[in-house]
């Protein structure tokens, strides 16, 4: 812009200098003509005064030379009138340019001030910027943890200490997004699963529904596909067969949901960033309390390193098995249980490595995996499977899972003290609670002898002599690296005859025996 302004300060003085010049030349011209003397008053002799003959150059041919003399200062005046109107426009046509360069500058500088104005006007009227969602869930989260993590801790209220213990340590922030993952592929029955989920979600924004479909099925994608904006529809891009060696061909399903798994739980953490989930399968409907339950033992996940899952399912909830007035009364359980479970993004990055080919459930249930962590489960669960029709062909569905009792009312968990549930406290209580019961046998349980509701002990010290007490008992008897379903510390808790029973090993149980299996 100095540039600019010099540029045109140079073409101003040129012009002031040009006029100068032609008023100047103009004045000297008109003062050289009036002093002349009149023509015909010469000098008499013959020195030359001013404006003589020599002068002038007017030679002793009389008329003639004077005639001559006229025409050359004619033609000499028309010369300089010519040379003076080409100066004159050129004075024109610089002046032109420099109003021109003047009018743009003064443009210039205007705009340049407007915006300067505009900027200043506009500041205070900018917002903050604040951090991506995802920090702000992330800090959300490390809090709760560190709330949850020293229940010995104490917190001021006003000028008042009160043990940690005495408030609702459990209670997580609002502002945990918790998404909600279905895993999908050939059944159109995912509506009743998407509906029920639907109809019980308190939020859309802090419980996103991820619906991720194997298979490539096209009527059960335009089923997903017709519950629009309500949920996300993710499509399994690669659907080919996987090579199997020829004794697990029968087994294709499998390897196919394990590749599913892993990839959608990739599409979760990585893709959208969320830092837990909550998986379902689409044949599993949901009781009405199922997101106050997640959102209740969420910040307990977090903080025991002993815990690596909730689950909504109990593997022995069959009516009859269960109490119907404990609707709130929740174990830890060695067995994972899966239907209905919740997985933090950092168990994710330590088992998605090595991801199994198949069979990825009973693979979580090795000692390799599980670690000695325990998952939390519910007396009534939380989910209930409708889907007959599966790789496994049913099984245990006539017998086990078409029983499984679905809660029904609604616990109100995130006002509920859970600190219990951690891993010291709780096995202090259970351990105490378990062995303090009465030793009975079988024949006693079912001949409806005993005195009292329970809790009675009925115990167990082989692989062999558990399945036979376990199918008599009514109560599932297979184990998976030597862990009964739904046991913790080999325990299993249950109703039988309207009684407490827990099925457990002898006293000072120190591990499970992988080999029972």
């Amino acid at each position: 812009m100095w540039c600019h302004w010099a540029m045109v300060r140079k073409k101003g003085s040129l012009i002031l200098c040009g006029a100068f010049l032609f008023v100047a030349w103009n004045a000297l011209l008109l003062l050289f003509l009036w002093g002349r003397p009149p023509i015909g008053r010469l000098g008499d002799g013959g020195g030359a005064e001013p404006g003589g003959r020599e002068e002038w150059g007017v030679r002793k041919g009389g008329k003639e030379d004077l005639a001559g003399e006229v025409f050359r200062l004619a033609e000499e005046v028309e010369s300089e009138l010519e040379t003076q109107k080409q100066l004159l426009k050129q004075i024109q046509s610089h002046r032109s340019l420099w109003e021109q360069q003047k009018a743009l500058g003064k443009r210039e500088t205007e705009d340049i001030k407007d915006e300067n104005n505009d900027l200043e006007h506009k500041k205070p009227q900018q917002l903050p910027q604040l951090p991506p969602q995802k920090d702000v869930l992330e800090k959300s989260n490390e809090k709760n943890a560190e709330d949850v993590a020293h229940p010995s801790d104490t917190k001021l209220e006003g000028d008042k200490e009160l043990p940690k213990s005495q408030l609702d340590s459990t209670n997580p922030s609002p502002q945990v997004v918790i998404p909600i993952l279905v895993i999908a592929c050939d059944r159109v029955t995912v509506k009743r699963s998407l509906d029920k989920l639907i109809q019980y979600r308190p939020s859309e924004e802090l419980y996103p529904i991820i619906v991720s479909q194997d298979c490539g099925h096209a009527e059960t994608a335009r089923v997903i596909g017709s519950y629009g904006s309500q949920v996300t529809h993710l499509s399994q891009p690669d659907i080919s067969d996987i090579p199997v060696r020829p004794e697990h061909r029968k087994f294709q399903g499998y390897y196919k949901i394990a590749r599913h798994y892993r990839w959608a739980l990739n599409q979760v953490f990585s893709t959208f960033a969320y830092s837990t989930v909550v998986i379902v399968e689409d044949d599993l409907e949901v009781a009405p309390d199922f997101f106050e339950y997640f959102r209740a033992l969420y910040p307990i996940l977090r903080a025991d390193p002993t815990l690596w899952c909730v689950s909504a399912w109990n593997d022995n909830g069959r009516d009859g098995l269960v109490d119907p007035g404990k609707a709130d009364l929740l174990y830890r359980t060695d067995f994972f249980p899966g239907l209905g479970w919740m997985l933090l993004k950092e168990v994710w990055a330590e088992l998605e490595p090595k991801w199994p080919k198949a069979f990825w459930d009973d693979w979580m249930r090795q000692p390799e995996q599980r670690k000695d962590r325990s998952c939390i489960r519910p007396e009534i669960s939380r989910t209930m499977t409708f889907g007959r029709k599966g790789v496994s062909l049913g099984q245990f569905f006539d017998q086990y899972l078409r029983y499984i009792k679905l809660n029904t009312e609604f616990v109100p968990f995130t006002k509920k003290d859970l600190s219990y549930l951690f891993r010291e406290r709780y096995d202090e209580n259970f351990v105490k609670e378990v062995y303090s019961a009465p030793l009975v046998k079988l024949e006693e349980l079912q001949q409806g002898g005993l005195k009292g509701s329970g809790p009675f002990r009925v115990q167990y010290s082989s692989r062999d002599s558990f399945k036979v007490l376990a199918r008599n008992l009514g109560v599932m008897d297979d184990l998976k690296s030597g862990v009964p379903r739904a046991g913790y510390r080999g325990v299993v808790s249950f109703l039988s005859r309207g009684r407490r029973v827990y099925l457990a090993p002898p006293e000072g149980w120190t591990k499970y025996d992988s080999t029972w299996s």
